[in-house]
């Protein structure tokens, strides 16, 4: 049986950050991974979604600017655009494997645990006291009549030709973002959502202006509707729902997502688990000592993001490379939707400042600046909520929002003050930052 100083079980963000801090040292390492390795965010995740984006924006701005000096609208071909993203992505699992070779051993299997420090993948049995879980999590499929017929943001990413109508299961993150690019493609979409709005993570009156914007387009929202089935008709499928059917081409389960560990064997192992993932202490150790996870999978209040995982991967690094002996603290975290608009927020949310009466919120439209004009960009919202003379949180909606959140980043996580920044900074004007500096905060 052979023995390392590390396993990790995934080679996703979290675990390639933690692989790639080890290739500098003298440890002897051992990577599992049973699916692409890279992992879902640069295979079938936020890298080929954001790279779609970038069509998207073209076609949604053009038209947004048509009769305001922009009179043909861009439109997108969409196998000539999924042609060139798999060009682009379709050799990085097998290159981020070749890479993690160069310094480690690698094995391509589903990994389970035999006992607290052992595991096996493929028959071969490995041992080590420092085995560290990564494996992300999953699309979650909702169990109904006719689930072979639904696919999943994997199958989004690499679909070769266009529907022409596609009806999303579901109204978090991952449907709003597929719903924004394949409608700009020109397929007609219907989003149904059990719940009462969605994108429940984000602002309420945020989101409204981002539903608003996209049934504009023609996105139809069916909310407060839950999916009972699916079935199969002689041109397409029919969506049975509470409130009655919906004929389409092509059915998404984008219901969320849920961690990635039933073929772990995790009992075997004595690590314990709840609804969220992986139960972890400060040091992102499980309930064996010699098992540790990070990433997606562990249960955790922060947002499941590929920036928080590759945190993780570093923080663990150094506390058992013993650079560290402090628990893990998270900085201050920005999230987004690429819908279009986006929306996106950092530190205290917006509905916990409302209720809260330590701290004071500042809403202001956007929409009256240059750059919005010059853009047509009718949506900018932003809340700024202080503690004081502090910073404390952002929500942003509008054509920019996740680099306006960025722009705010830094103020709220090292905690400066309105004054102390002017003092510190000048910002290009007119662009984005000047929504921090203009005299906001």
């Amino acid at each position: 049986m052979k023995k390392y100083d590390y396993i990790l079980i995934g080679s996703g963000p979290a675990a390639y950050k933690l692989s790639n801090l080890l290739a500098k040292t003298s440890r002897k390492v051992l990577v599992v991974d049973g699916d692409e390795f890279g992992g879902t965010c640069p295979n079938y995740g936020c890298e080929p979604k954001i790279f779609l984006e970038g069509a998207t924006r073209v076609v949604l701005q053009s038209q947004q600017l048509q009769g305001r000096g922009i009179e043909q609208t861009a439109t997108i071909d969409w196998q000539k655009l999924m042609a060139t993203k798999l060009e682009r992505f379709n050799s990085w699992p097998e290159e981020t494997k070749a890479i993690i070779a160069k310094s480690h051993d690698v094995e391509s299997g589903y990994a389970h645990f035999v006992d607290d420090n052992t595991i096996e993948v493929n028959g071969h049995q490995y041992q080590s006291n420092r085995i560290v879980i990564a494996t992300g999590q999953r699309p979650h499929r909702l169990a109904i009549p006719g689930d072979q017929f639904t696919h999943t943001s994997r199958d989004v990413l690499s679909l070769p030709h266009l529907p022409q109508h596609v009806t999303f299961i579901g109204g978090g993150y991952v449907a709003m973002e597929l719903a924004t690019v394949l409608g700009a493609a020109g397929a007609a979409v219907t989003i149904i959502d059990h719940s009462a709005r969605p994108l429940k993570a984000f602002p309420a009156s945020k989101v409204q202006v981002v539903k608003e914007a996209m049934e504009k387009r023609g996105v139809e929202f069916l909310m407060d509707t839950s999916v009972q089935g699916v079935r199969q008709q002689d041109e397409g499928f029919i969506v049975q729902t509470d409130q009655g059917e919906i004929p389409t081409d092509y059915v998404v389960d984008t219901s969320g997502r849920q961690p990635n560990i039933d073929r772990l064997a995790l009992e075997a192992a004595n690590i314990d688990i709840d609804r969220g993932g992986i139960i972890v202490n400060e040091h992102l150790q499980t309930s064996n000592p010699n098992v540790y996870a990070i990433g997606d999978v562990i249960s955790r209040p922060q947002p499941k993001l590929t920036p928080v995982a590759e945190f993780e991967g570093e923080y663990l690094f150094n506390y058992l490379e013993e650079k560290t002996s402090l628990a893990i603290k998270y900085p201050t975290i920005g999230t987004a939707a690429f819908t279009f608009p986006e929306i996106a927020e950092a530190g205290v949310k917006e509905e916990e400042a409302r209720e809260n009466s330590q701290y004071q919120t500042k809403n202001l439209n956007l929409k009256y600046s240059s750059l919005a004009a010059g853009q047509n960009d009718q949506t900018g919202k932003l809340t700024l909520i202080f503690e004081g003379a502090v910073l404390a949180g952002v929500s942003v909606v509008g054509d920019h929002a996740a680099d306006d959140v960025n722009n705010f980043l830094p103020i709220i996580g090292l905690k400066v003050t309105g004054e102390e920044y002017r003092q510190a900074i000048i910002a290009i004007y007119p662009a984005l930052a000047d929504k921090v500096a203009g005299g906001l905060i």
